[in-house]
């Protein structure tokens, strides 16, 4: 007797289809790219003036108000904050717009037979784009004021892998769920808001964990974007070293959450096109 069962475990995932629609995944990519910022004034000159202008608030309000010192002497602040936005974009934006693919793109679902990770997948291309332009802008800022970055420098694209796992998989949970729940739409920018404030993007790791008691900073520690966000921050402008277990915890935690999040997609994935 032959039982047919559903593939499970990573085999449910259809990597192999994934790359049969290369083409396609590069084509989103490029078609988001595109959109983003047709008919706009300014155009790609966007992705550099939001992290410059929250750079500046963040600058004002934690620097020159608030007074937190810089971790490292000499580093200006407004080169540390900005830093921090750099990454934050980067999380935010996958997040972000991986949430609403499937709901944005109702009639290619509806109609049109590929492997729908391909549609969260292909945000990532473009949220790369926007990221390596805005970089690109810090390096004379850090040549400017004589910042170097040290040797953590090689280890860089290892944090911006974490950050794109961590992002890609809480967007494939929510790009899920907004196909039956509209209302994650509205929730998750309000979530998001709540998560910059709790992560050290605008200020040091170390500031937040001496306000807070002893028995509450572990807390801190449970954010995965608190280690990732100090370890990039390292690399690129040298700044004191963040803890190891910090560190890989939020590279596990990445992982985990990628794991769970395309394992819901795919249990999902089956009423996407009656529901949506």
């Amino acid at each position: 007797m032959l039982i047919v069962r559903p593939p499970s475990g990573l085999a449910a995932l259809n990597l192999r289809d994934i790359w049969q629609f290369r083409g396609l995944l590069g084509t989103l990519a490029a078609r988001d790219l595109k959109l983003r910022y047709k008919q706009t004034a300014l155009g790609i000159v966007w992705v550099v003036l939001q992290p410059v202008l929250a750079a500046g608030i963040f600058s004002v309000i934690f620097g020159i108000i608030a007074k937190i010192p810089s971790p490292l002497p000499g580093l200006p602040y407004f080169i540390f904050a900005f830093c921090g936005q750099l990454a934050w974009n980067l999380f935010n934006t996958i997040l972000t717009r991986s949430s609403v693919c499937l709901t944005g793109n109702t009639n290619l679902i509806s109609k049109v037979f590929f492997p729908r990770l391909v549609l969260p997948m292909s945000t990532i291309g473009a949220a790369l784009v926007d990221f390596a332009v805005a970089a690109a802008m810090l390096a004379p800022m850090m040549a400017f004021y004589h910042v170097k970055p040290g040797i953590g420098l090689v280890l860089l694209p290892v944090w911006i892998l974490g950050l794109l796992t961590l992002s890609l998989g809480l967007g494939l949970f929510a790009a899920a769920l907004t196909v039956s729940y509209r209302d994650v739409q509205y929730i998750l920018p309000v979530a998001l808001n709540l998560l910059m404030w709790a992560s050290p993007i605008a200020f040091p790791a170390s500031y937040a964990i001496n306000l807070l008691p002893h028995k509450l900073r572990f807390m801190f520690y449970l954010n995965p974007l608190t280690g990732l966000l100090e370890a990039f921050r390292w690399s690129l402008l040298n700044t004191p070293a963040p803890g190891a277990r910090s560190v890989v915890y939020g590279m596990a935690i990445a992982g985990v959450v990628l794991l769970l999040g395309a394992k819901g997609f795919k249990q999902m994935e089956r009423k996407f096109a009656d529901v949506i």
